[in-house]
C-alpha cells in the first residue's frame, strides 16, 4: 500500500480507503462486513470512511466494532455529518451548531474512539451561516474530537470561503470528498483548480462508478444478481445514470486497455482516480472480502499517459463534465 499527505497537511492516509456506505448496516450482513474491514487492514489500507447518515447511525457501529483492537494510532478514521439522523427531528440534521456538536459525540461513541482523524461536512447547508459551522468545527477540534475538517460535494466557491473561515478560525480545512470516476469528471474544470490552490485534496468516492466501470454490465444483458443496479435501497437509483447502451457499450471497450496493463477493470478504474495528483485516496466499498483485495492492488499503478488518452478516445461524450453537477448534490432546504 503506498500512502499520499492529505491537502496542505503532515497526515499521511492510504491511497486506497475503505468505505462503507450502501453496505454495513444494510445490504451486508455484519459478520461479512466485518470480514471486509479486516480484509482491507490486510491489505494495508489504514483509511476508513463512513458517516453518521449511513444506514442511520448503524454503519458507524459495524465498523467500530469491526475496527476493535485494532492499534488506533495506526488507522485514519474518518466520518461526516449533515444528514438526518436518528428519529430525524427538526434539528437531527444540518451543520448548525447544535446538530454538530451532538453529531461528534454519537460519532465517536458509535465508533469506539476518543476522536476522528478527519470529519467531513457531508453537504454544504444553505440554511446555516457558514461562520456557525466553522465556529462549531473549531471548537471540536480544540476539545481534541477531531484532528481535521474536511468537506464533500463542495463547490469551488464554497470551498474558498469555507477555508477562508477555517483559517481565520485557526483550524485546517484539508478535504473534499467528490464522486469521481473516468465517467463522472465534474470536478476537474472548477474544483481541482481551486483545490490546488488551496491545499485540498480530494477523497474521492464512487472510482468504478458504482460498479458499472467493471464491466460487469453487458448491454442488452440480464443485471447480475445481487448487483448495485438491482439494489432497492438506493442502490438501484444511483447507477441508473449509467445504465445505457451506449455507456455499457464504451465501458466493454475498455477491457483491452485494462488487459495491456495487467489490471482488472475495476482496478483500472481506481488507479485512474489516482492518476490525479490532486486525489489523496479513493474509497472502495465491498461486499465479500476479496473483492478489497483485488481492488487495493490499484494502489501504486501508473497509467502510461497513451493509456489515458485511449480511455479518453474510448469512453468520448457519455462522460460527465459540467461543473453544475456539483452545486445540484447539496439540497437547498433541510428534509425536516
Amino acid at each position: 500500500m503506498d500512502f499520499r499527505y492529505l491537502g496542505a497537511s503532515g497526515l499521511k492516509i492510504s491511497e486506497i480507503t475503505y468505505g462503507n456506505w450502501l453496505t454495513h448496516g444494510s445490504q451486508v450482513e455484519n459478520d461479512a462486513a466485518i470480514a471486509c474491514v479486516h480484509a482491507a487492514i490486510d491489505a494495508g489500507i489504514s483509511t476508513f470512511d463512513t458517516a453518521d447518515v449511513y444506514a442511520n447511525t448503524k454503519a458507524e457501529t459495524v465498523l467500530g466494532q469491526a475496527l476493535k483492537g485494532q492499534r488506533r494510532e495506526s488507522l485514519e478514521i474518518l466520518t461526516k455529518v449533515f444528514g438526518p439522523t436518528g428519529p430525524k427531528g427538526h434539528n437531527d440534521l444540518g451543520l448548525s451548531r447544535k446538530h454538530i456538536t451532538e453529531s461528534i459525540d454519537g460519532s465517536l461513541r458509535r465508533l469506539g474512539t476518543d476522536y476522528v482523524d478527519l470529519y467531513q461536512a457531508h453537504r454544504f447547508d444553505y440554511e446555516t451561516p457558514l461562520e456557525e459551522t466553522f465556529q462549531a468545527f473549531a471548537d471540536i477540534v480544540r476539545q481534541g474530537k477531531v484532528l481535521y475538517v474536511g468537506v464533500s460535494e463542495w463547490t469551488a466557491d464554497q470551498l474558498r470561503a469555507g477555508h477562508a473561515l477555517a483559517k481565520e478560525m485557526g483550524v485546517q480545512l484539508i478535504s473534499n470528498q467528490p464522486q469521481y470516476s473516468m465517467l463522472w469528471r465534474v470536478i476537474e474544470g472548477e474544483v481541482v483548480p481551486t483545490s490546488r490552490e488551496l491545499g485540498v485534496s480530494q477523497v474521492v468516492w464512487s472510482p468504478i462508478a458504482q460498479g458499472v466501470l467493471t464491466g460487469k454490465y453487458v448491454p442488452g444483458g440480464e443485471l447480475p444478481a445481487g448487483s448495485r443496479a438491482t439494489d432497492a435501497k438506493g442502490g438501484a437509483d444511483m447507477i441508473k445514470r449509467f445504465m445505457n447502451d451506449d455507456v455499457l457499450t464504451r465501458v466493454q471497450a475498455l477491457k483491452p486497455v485494462a488487459d495491456e496493463l495487467g489490471l482488472s477493470m475495476a482496478q483500472l478504474a481506481v488507479a485512474w482516480v489516482l492518476a490525479n495528483d490532486n486525489v489523496a485516496t479513493a474509497i472502495i466499498g465491498a461486499s465479500r472480502p476479496e473483492q478489497v483485495h483485488e481492488n487495493a492492488k490499484a494502489a501504486g499503478v501508473t497509467i502510461p499517459a497513451e493509456a489515458l488518452a485511449r480511455i479518453d478516445e474510448v469512453l468520448g461524450d457519455v462522460v460527465e463534465r459540467d461543473p453544475a453537477k456539483t452545486l445540484e448534490s447539496s439540497p437547498k432546504t433541510r428534509e425536516a
